[in-house]
């Protein structure tokens, strides 16, 4: 990988961390949601004219990647009304490639070694270091959310990253999905919170613009990361965004900072940062 991946990986990871943020740090996290969606749809159309055209071959892999999206989305936001983005974030995040490890491991071939197991096994001990809710006082039901959130990452990420290659062109492909995925969550807030749509560009206008420009610029940058090195390393690397949001968490929102959190973060991440090193 080239010093120049791994920079827009790692630009990638703060700006994920930052939208995140955005959404933990609103009363209405369905609100801050569905502007950081919405807030896509401009932007896609704006980088659908500078890009190569997508090869619609990689449909089935666009539909999955809009329903695994959609679930990402629903849960994060289940998972930032249930605890704090300190506790919630390095479970969805870590969790993530450790799935996409076993996975390739069992389903597409992948062999590992001693340092390949070092590294699952440094994230696995960050893992239940965080979320062990007698030490850390996590919400059981907001440790639960957030692995499912790890659980729609690792399929969307898998999905995203063979789509665009066979699409041939990776951030057309997140433009469509944007698209797709940005009207879909208007939709769904206007069954389940009437309310919630006409606010988007209403009351949560800078969620809509500042979190929607970093989060769909996250995400292209990460796709065309994902064409350019492969997905799991990609995905470890991106994974750094945990120490920003655990920052932001601390400074910011003024969440807690307790040795279980610090210490669960710190393994998990000298896990990830192994993955890198490899």
């Amino acid at each position: 990988m080239t010093t120049t991946t791994f920079l827009v990986i790692l630009f990638a990871a703060i700006l994920h961390a930052v939208w995140n943020a955005l959404v933990k740090g609103g009363s209405d996290k369905l609100l801050q949601m569905a502007a950081v969606s919405a807030g896509h749809i401009p932007f896609a159309i704006v980088a659908l004219y500078y890009v190569p055209p997508l090869n619609f071959t990689c449909w089935p892999n666009l539909l999955l990647g809009c329903i695994f999206h959609f679930g990402y989305q629903i849960f994060l936001v289940e998972s930032y009304k249930k605890g704090d983005l300190s506790q919630v974030y390095p479970i969805a995040r870590a969790s993530a490639p450790l799935m996409v490890t076993i996975i390739t491991f069992l389903f597409l071939g992948e062999k590992f070694g001693l340092p390949e197991l070092l590294a699952i096994f440094l994230i696995i001990a960050g893992l239940l270091s965080t979320v062990g809710v007698r030490i850390q006082h996590v919400p059981k039901n907001a440790a639960i959310s957030a692995l499912i959130t790890g659980c729609f990452i690792a399929s969307y990420s898998l999905v995203d990253g063979y789509g665009g290659r066979i699409g041939e062109s990776p951030v057309a492909y997140y433009c469509w999905l944007s698209i797709i995925n940005g009207i879909g969550m208007i939709i769904y807030c206007r069954f389940v919170s009437p309310g919630t749509a006409s606010k988007i560009i209403g009351s949560a206008k800078w969620i809509f613009l500042g979190g929607g420009f970093a989060s769909f610029l996250a995400y292209s940058l990460v796709m065309w990361a994902f064409f350019n090195a492969p997905i799991a390393i990609v995905m470890a690397i991106r994974e750094t965004s945990i120490i920003f949001a655990f920052i932001i968490g601390i400074i910011f929102l003024k969440e807690k900072l307790t040795t279980a959190k610090l210490l669960g973060t710190l393994i998990t991440v000298s896990g990830i940062i192994v993955l890198r090193t490899l």
